[in-house]
């Protein structure tokens, strides 16, 4: 239908007939300026913590061959928090959860991604060691944040044999689901007790869901599920989940160990078998709209995803660093040590959408010849000049890499926890920038053979750009 402006009307009738009909158009960006500008954020805050890795047989008084057996090789140095060579010992993993309830004692909740248990071989260890060392840490949360609500996930490490988590219903799978009964709902034990994974209602928010998967399924070191399309059913599970909670209206944050894509510290590391990697980023795909962030832990490093679909990016994922500083043995990886770190989240209790991240580190040198000290390492927001850690503000930090090396330095720097402060060269860099933002197996060897993919800013910066345009006189 065309519209038109009868001859008679005056002009003055012309000119506010003119304006209604602008208005009119601009409407829906004005409601846009408004959601972004004018309604006041209701901020929360959580932790997320991983990679405890406690090791009960750390000495720091015994002979250097016999420190910790977590270290293969003689620990000349060790000292009363810890040794970079050496999985935790139980004062450091004390003094993390202490430093976590000087800082925020009343999170809104705590993410808990999972391997507790010290890198040692199984010959040297049982299910029941295993077992003990869960329910320690387990006690050591619970009595630190009395009622506070834990959303915890199984490490590779927290299973006996390491690694092989089985897609069906086990032993530890029962005893673990009866020693998280405290957080965890009937529904959630029983998920559980099928395959390691769960899904939650947040407490006290309506409409925000958490969803614990078993990513230990999926890994490449698991003989237990290589040949199977679908362990436990998992992705059949998760994806009735994420189709649900979009029709409910919800927002999700899924969580996890072992992450998809590659590892940024040594090319062409990756964890998920290939079948595997790919049938996750398809969920990511399909569902991205109703996820509102994605925790990992695993390398012990601090880095962060982006997925993408084509050119348009879709979804982030956080991975965060460990508490133990065990240094990482794979050959190729060069200072594979870390300090210690623990990580509070910001986000708007409304939409579920992040805001900020900081990071709260442990530098075991210091500590050992000083006194021991947690300190905020950097706020994610400052540190990269971005408003907040929504998709288009990750992205865009990203995108500065490529251009900014002082930007990634900073970066790189923050990976160890501030450990490795050494230059990134060529390749290291082109390493971490294609692990950070190709997932697939197809697009990380396009990324690392020196193409990149062009950026293309989300619609909702273009609108905010024309609200500048429009409003700012």
């Amino acid at each position: 239908m065309f519209s038109f402006v009868p001859a008679f009307q005056s002009r003055r009738e012309r000119t506010l007939s003119c304006t209604a009909s602008k208005m009119k158009r601009l409407l829906p960006l004005l409601i846009v300026c408004f959601l972004v500008h004018g309604v006041e954020v209701k901020s929360g805050r959580f932790w997320h913590i991983t990679d405890q890795h406690w090791d009960p047989d750390y000495n720091e008084s015994a002979t250097p061959d016999h420190v910790c057996p977590s270290s293969s090789i003689p620990v000349p140095s060790a000292g009363f928090w810890g040794d970079y060579l050496c999985d935790s010992p139980w004062v450091l993993i004390n003094s993390s959860l202490q430093a976590m309830k000087n800082i925020l004692p009343d999170p809104d909740f705590i993410i808990w991604t999972g391997d507790d248990t010290p890198h040692i071989s199984d010959d040297d260890t049982t299910e029941d060691t295993v077992l003990m060392i869960i329910q320690n840490i387990t006690e050591l949360i619970s009595s630190t944040f009395p009622g506070v609500q834990v959303y915890p996930a199984l490490g590779n490490h927290d299973y006996y044999p390491s690694n092989q988590l089985p897609p069906k219903n086990g032993h530890i799978y029962n005893v673990v689901a009866k020693m998280w009964s405290e957080w965890l709902q009937n529904s959630s034990q029983q998920t559980f007790q099928k395959g390691g994974y769960y899904t939650e209602i947040i407490k006290g928010q309506s409409g925000h869901r958490i969803v614990s998967l078993n990513t230990n399924l999926y890994y490449n070191n698991n003989n237990q599920t290589g040949d199977l399309e679908d362990p436990a059913k998992q992705f059949e599970w998760l994806e009735k989940v994420l189709k649900d909670a979009s029709a409910a209206s919800e927002k999700v944050y899924i969580i996890g160990h072992i992450p998809p894509g590659f590892f940024e510290k040594l090319r062409n590391q990756y964890w998920f078998r290939s079948h595997f990697n790919k049938h996750y980023i398809d969920v990511i795909h399909k569902h991205h709209k109703v996820i509102s962030g994605q925790f990992f832990g695993h390398h012990h490093s601090d880095s962060f995803r982006i997925f993408f679909n084509s050119d348009t990016a879709i979804s982030t994922m956080f991975i965060a660093p460990a508490i133990t500083p065990w240094k990482n043995t794979l050959p190729g990886v060069n200072n594979g040590s870390n300090n210690p770190g623990i990580r509070i989240f910001e986000y708007n209790i409304t939409t579920l959408e992040l805001q900020d991240m900081v990071t709260y580190y442990f530098n075991l040198s210091a500590a050992n010849l000083y006194s021991p000290k947690w300190a905020e390492e950097y706020r994610f927001t400052t540190s990269y000049g971005v408003p907040d850690i929504t998709l288009s503000s990750i992205t865009s930090a990203v995108k500065s890499f490529r251009t900014n090396q002082s930007l990634f330095q900073t970066y790189y720097n923050y990976n160890s926890v501030s450990y490795d402060l050494e230059t990134c060269n060529e390749m290291c860099q082109m390493d971490h920038y294609c692990a950070i933002t190709q997932l697939s197996h197809e697009g990380y060897a396009v990324c690392v053979n020196g193409a990149t993919r062009p950026y293309h800013y989300p619609i909702i910066l273009t609108l905010m750009l024309l609200c500048v345009h429009y409003i700012v006189p």
